[in-house]
């Protein structure tokens, strides 16, 4: 079965407001939600836990990926039903790819600095601790959902026109970003570095997948099942 490629499929609207949304989801966002859900509280006369702040973020971030790049989805999800099989076995192929080559990373990144542990898997733990189904859902389903959207979707399948050497590196790169600089923020270190190297892995694997299978439901699907096995096996 000849490969299929990944395209774009974006109306001016999706180009457009998805480039100011993912702005905003990658930086912004970040940035000014807590300022914002004290705003909330005041003017509602209402304490929100940190939970409940994180399950609204990402409750609204999964509304605005489906309302802006509906048009998007719903192409990706036509190929997708086309082709299941070949997605499936990409997404397969992908999961066997990932915990290979983040074995190797770890292993090497071991030696040479010492078991550390992720921040970012520390947070993750506390909020499911805290607030485990709420936070299950989003870990395993909204954000993978949302992530690839803007990640794999938008930025890889815009760039890939151009170049599939740049797309493939600035979408890596951005992912990697997202899952480090707020925790490193202030406090950047070695094992930072090493830290945004680890997340090029499924950035990397997941680009892969899109790629190979032309429909985003593979990285998805893909990126849902990894998070999956990780709160299992944590």
């Amino acid at each position: 079965m000849a490969k299929k490629t990944a395209s774009p499929w974006l109306t001016d609207f999706e180009r457009i407001a998805g480039g100011v949304f993912f702005l905003l989801y990658l930086i912004v966002f970040p940035l000014l939600m807590g300022w914002i859900f004290r705003g909330v509280e005041l003017l509602l006369g209402i304490s929100l836990s940190q939970s409940e702040e994180n399950a609204l973020y990402y409750y609204v971030a999964f509304v605005l990926t489906i309302l802006i790049f509906y048009n998007f989805i719903g192409k990706t999800t036509h190929r997708f039903f086309s082709g299941l099989g070949h997605t499936l076995a990409a997404a397969g192929v992908g999961i066997v790819a990932f915990y290979g080559l983040n074995e190797l990373l770890y292993r090497l990144t071991s030696v040479a600095l010492g078991n550390q542990l992720n921040l970012n898997d520390i947070t993750i733990s506390a909020q499911i601790h805290d607030a485990p189904r709420p936070t299950l859902l989003i870990v395993i389903f909204i954000a993978p959902f949302v992530e690839e959207v803007l990640f794999r979707g938008y930025v890889f399948g815009m760039l890939r026109g151009h170049s599939k050497i740049l797309a493939w590196g600035v979408s890596c790169v951005l992912f990697a970003f997202l899952h480090v600089w707020q925790l490193a923020a202030g406090s950047w270190s070695l094992w930072t570095v090493v830290l945004l190297v680890q997340y090029l892995v499924p950035g990397l694997v997941l680009a892969w997948t899109y790629d190979r299978c032309g429909s985003l439901w593979g990285p998805i699907l893909l990126h849902m099942a990894v998070n999956a096995l990780s709160v299992w096996l944590n």
